[in-house]
């Protein structure tokens, strides 16, 4: 029963993202606007048969439904309702459908949207773009990714279970969905870049209508890569949070690109600059979520993170990432002669000479993390041979760039547009720059030596304090005009500073969590203590862990007079034991604890041998997280508007020659102001 209705439901998203590719053709090249109109049905048509389907998957899940294959090998009768719930996302098949089923929102969402123009051709392109890729992963589930797919055989009494580390931790019903809430968002702006290219209409106007979605989709990519770094830290028991994983990798790469488009963006809003930049950032973001998709479902990489593959799955998702890429660089290629900006920067110090300097960055750092993550897979496909790139080779290359990106994070909101006048800088970084300096005396006083973490401090303070500089006179500025001191922490502008406040407090997190960590290994018997690195450790005994679906045992610790327990645990009869480990985790510093030794089914008199790790702020790489994403949806909100700086193209598109984005109907004409371009504002 779930099997038909599951079939039947994606069969009918299908035939529905199939129709609205017809539709929206049929009325593009017939310039028949009644048929664009039409092709929103269709949209809402794919929407509601992968809400059925999910539907249908959950419920063979919560029902223990055996007779499906992907059932049967990621749930039993013993799992917990809450991880019979995240099934759905916990192996190949089914992430794929809830791919799928948020690919679905964001185009119905999107249609919605922009339902006033749905017979601009930017629109109707933009919505069959978004079509297509849908087809693509309805396709792949009635095809070779099938999550509901019939058991071979009689359906078995009972079921494998999930994978340990996915039944263990109530991260794993929130890491995946934020992560594929940021992957598939950029499928928006991605598909309005396309649209812009085909049509040739590549000036400013699709920047604005498609901001709130990138915005969106980067604050929940952050919200998914710190969870899951959480994740890995309380689950894994390595003592880490992050370790240059490929799969981590995968997440990273369109994090990186998103961040550059987003400051290049407005400099094409306000100048008319990059815009070969952005369009190249929204086709390399897109694409490189294509790639972290294949690295991850393609059976390619070994790693905790990654899932099995079927037969098909990574050659189908290697060709859609090709095709995306072919028709981003043949696109632009056609259209390099209107993608010319009408413009130029005038001065290096300016901001958008900054942002320049800050793509440059993060699209060399996209690379040495692109580079270190594929040539495996080369030297595997090329040479037969298995090699690895560690942690060495990223923090070579990472540190220095981002040390340069907390630099030009601190210059780059103080400087002025065009160019800054002389003693500028010096007025406005006056402040900021005595801060930063008694942050690296009382560092060097406390005894911090080394260049990477003087640097990350010094630098960090100093762009915590430009930001916070902005902050308060955007909250001044908010008050005068007889504002909440609230709005001033709305709008692009001032929502990234929280957002720059935020990558600051992951930076010097990171920094002093990877410097400064301490470890040991040390053996315990009943009532023993031990002291390391200014905390106190005392093994007070054994403690029995059974549940429906979990069978262990924990060692209870006093850290500090407060109890912990981390343990070993063994989930669905499995023989082999997962470490749970356990963190007493403050402002100051962290004491994590994870079982290195200890016997299969222990007694109250036997020891055990136990891995500490102290890491000092570690705390505050979350806290930085949750800052980063709320600055990420501040920055989403209407603030102030802000006059654009000539030469651009956007409040007067038809002085360059480009048609402007159709106003909804009914709408009034608005004036066309004749300012001749390059006048100054």
């Amino acid at each position: 029963m779930n099997g038909d209705v599951g079939h039947a439901a994606v069969a009918l998203s299908l035939v529905a993202a199939l129709a609205g590719i017809v539709t929206l053709a049929a009325g593009l090249l017939g310039r028949r606007p009644g048929l664009l109109r039409r092709a929103r049905v269709y949209v809402w048509l794919a929407l509601g048969g992968m809400l059925v389907a999910a539907a249908a998957m959950e419920h063979a899940l919560v029902t223990h439904d055996f007779s499906l294959a992907f059932v049967a090998a990621n749930n039993s009768r013993q799992t917990p309702l809450l991880y019979s719930v995240t099934g759905m996302w916990s192996a190949l098949q089914g992430s794929i459908l809830l791919w799928s089923l948020i690919l679905s929102g964001y185009v119905a969402v999107m249609s919605h949207v922009f339902r006033r123009r749905a017979t601009d051709p930017v629109v109707a392109w933009a919505l069959l773009v978004g079509l297509a890729v849908s087809l693509f992963f309805f396709a792949l589930m009635l095809g070779p990714s099938d999550p509901f797919a019939a058991t071979a055989g009689r359906p078995p009494a009972d079921g494998s279970g999930p994978n340990p580390l996915l039944q263990d931790n109530l991260l794993v019903a929130f890491h995946p969905v934020f992560l594929y809430l940021g992957f598939v968002g950029f499928s928006v702006p991605f598909a309005f870049a396309i649209a812009g290219l085909v049509t040739g209409r590549v000036g400013e106007e699709w920047l604005a209508p498609t901001r709130r979605f990138a915005v969106f989709a980067w604050a929940m990519l952050t919200v998914g890569i710190v969870l899951g770094a959480w994740w890995s830290y309380q689950e894994l028991g390595w003592g880490g949070f992050w370790g240059w994983d490929p799969v981590e990798n995968a997440a990273l790469l369109p994090w990186l690109t998103a961040t550059a488009y987003l400051h290049s963006a407005l400099v094409q809003e306000r100048r008319g600059l990059l815009r070969v930049w952005n369009v190249s950032l929204l086709v390399a973001t897109f694409s490189l979520t294509i790639l972290g998709t294949f690295l991850t479902r393609s059976g390619v990489l070994q790693s905790v993170h990654a899932f099995t593959s079927g037969p098909a799955v990574g050659p189908a998702l290697i060709g859609l990432f090709a095709a995306s890429v072919a028709a981003g660089v043949g696109l632009i290629g056609w259209r390099g002669d209107r993608l010319r900006g009408p413009g130029r920067i005038d001065s290096p110090v300016s901001r958008e000479g900054a942002f320049l300097v800050n793509n440059l960055l993060f699209a060399a750092f996209a690379a040495v993390v692109l580079l270190g993550t594929v040539f495996p897979l080369f030297a595997a496909a090329l040479e037969n041979q298995s090699l690895s790139v560690g942690r060495p080779y990223f923090d070579a290359f990472g540190a220095p760039i981002g040390i340069a990106l907390l630099f030009f994070m601190s210059v780059a909101p103080v400087l002025p547009w065009r160019k800054a006048a002389p003693g500028l800088l010096r007025r406005r970084l006056a402040v900021p720059a005595w801060v930063a300096a008694a942050v690296l005396a009382a560092c060097v006083a406390g005894g911090v030596r080394g260049l990477t973490p003087l640097a990350a401090f010094g630098l960090g303070a100093f762009a915590a304090s430009v930001a916070a500089r902005q902050l308060i006179a955007a909250a001044l500025a908010s008050r005068r005009h007889g504002l909440g001191v609230w709005r001033g922490l709305l709008g692009r502008a001032n929502g990234g500073m929280v957002v720059h406040i935020g990558i600051v407090v992951i930076a010097v997190g990171l920094t002093a969590a990877t410097s400064f960590a301490h470890s040991t290994e040390a053996r315990f018997r009943p009532g023993g203590t031990f002291r390391f690195d200014g905390h106190r450790l005392t093994f007070v005994g054994w403690r029995r862990v059974s549940k429906p679906s979990e069978v262990g045992a924990s060692a209870v610790f006093e850290v500090d007079g407060a109890r912990f327990a981390p343990g070993i645990a063994r989930f669905n009869g499995n023989l082999e034991g997962t470490a749970i480990p356990a963190v007493d985790s403050s402002l100051v510093d962290d004491v994590y604890l994870s079982i290195g030794q200890a016997p299969a089914a222990p007694r109250p008199g036997d020891g055990v041998t136990l891995d500490v790790y102290v890491q000092p702020l570690v705390m505050w790489l979350w806290v930085g997280g949750a800052l980063a994403a709320a600055g990420g949806l501040l920055s989403a909100l209407p603030g102030r508007r802000r006059r654009p700086t000539h030469p651009v193209s956007v409040p007067i598109p038809e002085l360059l020659g480009e048609p402007a984005l159709a106003p909804p109907a009914g709408s009034p004409p608005s004036p066309v102001p004749q300012v001749p371009v390059g006048t100054p504002t």
